[in-house]
């Protein structure tokens, strides 16, 4: 085997999975060196030991229309999704993150709910949501499952990798934004609000291989799961009630072959391009202790993307879209997951 070690050049990448209301983080490195890492899919690379990681992403989501009537007198119109993101590596097998986002929402809203030919104004609310926080622990198979160690050669990059991770969220959003528009006391929306109000959790596990007689090509593989808490808002039912909403548990599974398509090692550059497939379960949404009509389902998304590496700099963009979907209540699901008309993401990190 082969013993020539080189540094590894890290990028991490918040995902372009921000559903309707949330998102998750797509956690990994990559570098000059060794495996690829798609945009979307969890890579299995650990950040090294003693680095930083800073990171923006950009995620809009434009979502379908449909004729402004009283099934869908609103609609939502957009989201922007901005991600601030820093990141540590504690260990060569353990690894930390913190993101901080902010999102803008805008919905097209009729006037008059009952006339929508009135004509529609435009509802947005934009702020920074619930800061998260993911640990990540690195394994590898080489004659039996150890902690990945601090320095590997090219060879030992192509071994089976694996991460088992686990994070929260921090409830520093406010989740009790209401549009007064057409209703002095307010009308509730959870999906256009920028938090949660209670911390969410999630955990999951990734694997990542390297072919050996065909070492331009990566395999990933991911699989996680979300679990939200019911929150009680300060908007009060018509019987005087509090609001309490939980929005749906959410189980992902990905996978992805990311191919290297360029590199150039004297110029310290490399172009990568990544084919994924995402499939998602999403339980319904309870409001009041009762299940909400017009939520939850099956998607799968596909998504194409990009990524250039230049010394530990690191840019993605990508297009990710529905390609199926079998939604509980499809008809009434206008700005839900599986109903968007694309999603473009654009990644930029660096490493110090």
């Amino acid at each position: 085997m082969k013993k020539v070690y080189i540094p590894l050049m890290a990028v991490i990448m918040w995902t372009g999975s921000l559903w309707a209301h949330h998102g998750v983080a797509a956690l990994g490195a990559a570098g000059l060196e060794g495996p690829g890492a798609p945009l979307e899919t969890s890579s299995s690379a650990m950040l090294p030991q003693g680095s930083m990681l800073l990171y923006t992403k950009l995620d809009y989501v434009k979502w379908q229309k449909f004729p402004f009537d009283t099934v869908f007198p609103d609609q939502k119109e957009s989201y922007y999704f901005f991600m601030y993101g820093v990141g540590a590596g504690i260990k060569p097998y353990f690894s930390i993150y913190g993101f901080f986002p902010f999102y803008v929402k805008k919905e097209l809203k009729s006037i008059d709910p009952q006339n929508p030919s009135l004509g529609q104004y435009t509802y947005t609310n934009a702020s920074f949501s619930d800061i998260s926080c993911m640990m990540v622990f690195g394994f590898k198979y080489d004659r039996g499952l150890k902690l990945v160690p601090k320095t590997e050669s090219l060879d030992d990059m192509m071994d089976w990798h694996f991460t088992l991770y686990s994070g929260f969220s921090i409830p520093t959003g406010n989740p009790n934004i209401f549009d007064n528009a057409r209703d002095t006391l307010g009308e509730f929306e959870p999906d256009m609000a920028t938090g949660f109000g209670k911390p969410s959790v999630s955990f999951g596990i990734s694997a990542t291989k390297q072919f050996v007689s065909f070492p331009i090509l990566t395999y990933t593989m991911e699989s996680n799961y979300i679990k939200f808490f019911e929150y009680t808002y300060d908007f009060r039912n018509p019987d005087g009630s509090l609001k309490r909403y939980k929005f749906g548990d959410e189980f992902r599974a990905n996978a992805a072959l990311t191919f290297r398509t360029l590199k150039i090692p004297s110029k310290k550059f490399r172009l990568d391009f990544s084919l994924e497939a995402g499939y998602q379960m999403n339980k319904r949404d309870v409001e009041d202790g009762t299940p909400c009509t017009g939520s939850g389902g099956k998607i799968l998304y596909g998504t194409l993307s990009t990524r250039v590496y230049y010394k530990a700099f690191s840019l993605g963009f990508g297009i990710k879209k529905p390609v199926w979907k079998s939604l509980n209540e499809d008809a009434e699901q206008q700005g839900g997951e599986g109903k968007e008309k694309e999603r473009v993401i654009i990644t930029v990190s660096s490493i110090i």
